[in-house]
């Protein structure tokens, strides 16, 4: 038996018998209203990013360290910028728009509650995170995530997303998108501390913060600064053409048309 057959095999194995185990009660009973209890992380802590677009260049340095830093598979990522070419209603004059993506740690996270196995969970601290050898590979909570920011990892074959670098926060060291940041436009910390960069920046500016798709009501984490409303939610929207690339190899940006 080749060695490709071997590990096809394998993860089948692995896959029907992590089925096996997945109670048919937690698939019924699961819901975005039905958070199960929060385990591990500092429970002082509440932590949460803010995104000044002002600063962002699309330089996809963020990108690039993420990957290297948590090692995804070649065309898979915890983070991008995706970029869009706009054009002003009036003149036609065209610019381009960056806005970075990553997985918002919601207060109401949807992925948590569909996990039969509890292998996505969160933490005390606010951070989603997913435990690989618990997870089985199904999926269920890459579809509930309303944010386009899961994927099943091509190597393990389970779920895999941003998680803040929480083995980086732990020890006092920032995120890897957030220390490589050229423009210095990530912005993460304890939500909690009123003298942390993030809450001074949150009172200054609350008026003018907005969050990714907030009708669905997951209450996200992520605050943007600088962001055009029209990007709240998900734009009807052409591909233009760009360096990254999702796992699909299609391109990752939109053209707006007005």
């Amino acid at each position: 038996m080749d060695a490709i057959r071997r590990s096809l095999l394998g993860q089948m194995a692995r896959l029907s018998a992590g089925a096996a185990l997945i109670p048919f009660s937690s698939l019924a009973q699961a819901g975005i209203n039905q958070q199960p209890a929060r385990r591990e992380g500092d429970p002082t802590k509440r932590y949460g990013m803010l995104v000044d677009l002002r600063q962002c260049i699309g330089c996809q340095a963020c990108t690039v360290s993420c990957h290297i830093e948590n090692a995804a598979p070649l065309g898979q990522f915890r983070t991008t910028v995706s970029q869009y070419e706009v054009q002003h209603q009036e003149s036609g004059e065209l610019a381009t728009f960056m806005l970075p993506r990553l997985c918002n740690h919601c207060e109401n996270p949807p992925c948590v509650p569909v996990c039969p196995v509890e292998a996505t969970y969160q933490q005390q601290d606010g951070i989603v995170v997913v435990d690989s050898d618990r997870c089985v590979g199904c999926a269920y909570c890459v579809n509930a995530c309303p944010y386009d920011a899961r994927f099943i990892n091509q190597r393990t074959q389970t779920a895999d997303k941003c998680t803040f670098c929480a083995h980086r926060l732990e020890v006092g060291l920032l995120p890897a998108c957030v220390e490589s940041c050229v423009g210095g436009a990530r912005v993460i910390g304890d939500m909690r501390d009123p003298q942390s960069q993030i809450s001074r920046m949150i009172y200054e500016h609350r008026d003018a913060l907005m969050v990714l798709q907030p009708e669905k009501h997951t209450l996200p984490q992520v605050f943007y600064l600088g962001m055009d409303e029209r990007f709240t939610t998900r734009p009807t929207a052409e591909p233009v053409a760009l360096e990254v690339l999702d796992p699909h190899g299609q391109e990752m940006g939109y053209e707006f048309h007005h």
